[in-house]
């Protein structure tokens, strides 16, 4: 089932989501498959709970947008346990749309995190893969990619949204 994506200005966006604590349920299951497809219909290679209005620290993240099953990685729990090398790369957001700027980012990142079972693994990401996998532990931390940028930037972006909003193409 596609799921209803919040957007900037939602208060859970940006509050410290909870870990989850129960693993291998139907219902968690089912809300992994669920953000799974709410991303490939949105057009993403990554979503975090917060962004379908849930404080868990759960993410999905594919970064071939579905082209090849086995590059799904499902991050529970996770945590950056190392990061090396920088690299600046253009990011949107599924929570932001319409909007992309160049974020700088670690090139290489060590993720510590848990699967569905509730198993405990490591996996490493690399250039796309580590952009995407420190962007949707932002999201589980409560910071958007708006605060990887300049104040200017951030502050023309935010009076964007705000016309946006005043405009009722803010929902």
């Amino acid at each position: 089932m596609v799921l209803r994506i919040v957007k900037y200005g939602d208060p859970v966006l940006e509050q410290v989501a909870q870990p989850v604590a129960e693993f291998g349920t139907p219902e968690l299951k089912q809300l992994v498959e669920d953000m799974f497809e709410t991303m490939y219909a949105n057009k993403g290679i990554g979503l975090a709970a917060p962004q379908v209005a849930l404080s868990q620290r759960l993410t999905v993240i594919d970064p071939s947008a579905g082209e090849d099953p086995e590059a799904r990685i499902v991050l529970i729990n996770p945590e950056i346990v190392s990061k090396q090398g920088s690299q600046i790369g253009e990011e949107g957001c599924l929570s932001i749309p319409g909007f992309r700027e160049d974020v700088k980012r670690f090139n290489k990142v060590k993720v510590r995190a848990q699967n569905v079972d509730g198993e405990t693994f490591e996996t490493d990401g690399e250039e796309l893969l580590a952009r995407a996998m420190q962007h949707e532990i932002d999201h589980l931390n409560g910071v958007l990619f708006l605060s990887h940028l300049s104040l200017l930037k951030r502050d023309l972006i935010r009076r964007k949204i705000r016309k946006l909003a005043k405009a009722g193409e803010w929902d």
